[in-house]
C-alpha cells in the first residue's frame, strides 16, 4: 500500500459492491488505510471514519430491478454490521459482521458513511472480506 494509490470516493460518503470470486458465509471484513507516517501530508484525514456493511439476495442473484435498498424477493438488503475505522489505532482494522446467517453471498456492499475530514475523497487502500467459502 502506497500513499495515493487508493480506490477514492467522492465526497466524505460513498459505497462500493464488491463481486467475490465464489459465494462466501460471510464472519469479517478488513479495511486498510495509510498511517500517517506515510502520509505526504502528515494526516489521513481522507481515512473512511464510519461504514456499514450490507448483502442482498438481489446481488445473489442478480436480479436488481426492484428499488433501490430492496431485493429481488421484496426484502431488503440485510445489515451484516456496522464499524468505526480508528485512524489513532493500526493501518489494518478487521470488524466481525453479524451471523451466522442461512446462505453464502457472492457480493457485498460497504457503505462508508463518514470519513475522518476531507471534503473532497474519501480513500480506500485495501478492503478484505473473511468467512468460509460455500
Amino acid at each position: 500500500v502506497s500513499p495515493g494509490n487508493c480506490w477514492p470516493l467522492r465526497g466524505q460518503q460513498g459505497q462500493v459492491v464488491i463481486r467475490l470470486p465464489a459465494r462466501v458465509h460471510l464472519t469479517a471484513v478488513t479495511v486498510q488505510h495509510i498511517s500517517k507516517e506515510v502520509s505526504p501530508s502528515g494526516t489521513v484525514i481522507s481515512a473512511p471514519r464510519d461504514v456499514a456493511v450490507f448483502v442482498s439476495l438481489c446481488w445473489l442473484l442478480s436480479l436488481c430491478f426492484a428499488p433501490e435498498g430492496v431485493d429481488a424477493d421484496g426484502e431488503e438488503e440485510t445489515l451484516l454490521g456496522t464499524f468505526a475505522y480508528d485512524v489513532a489505532k493500526e493501518a489494518i482494522q478487521t470488524f466481525p459482521l453479524k451471523g451466522p446467517l442461512p446462505r453464502a453471498f457472492s457480493s457485498v456492499k460497504l457503505l462508508v458513511q463518514s470519513n475522518w475530514g476531507n471534503p473532497e475523497y474519501t480513500c480506500l487502500y485495501r478492503v478484505q472480506v473473511h468467512g468460509k467459502m460455500a
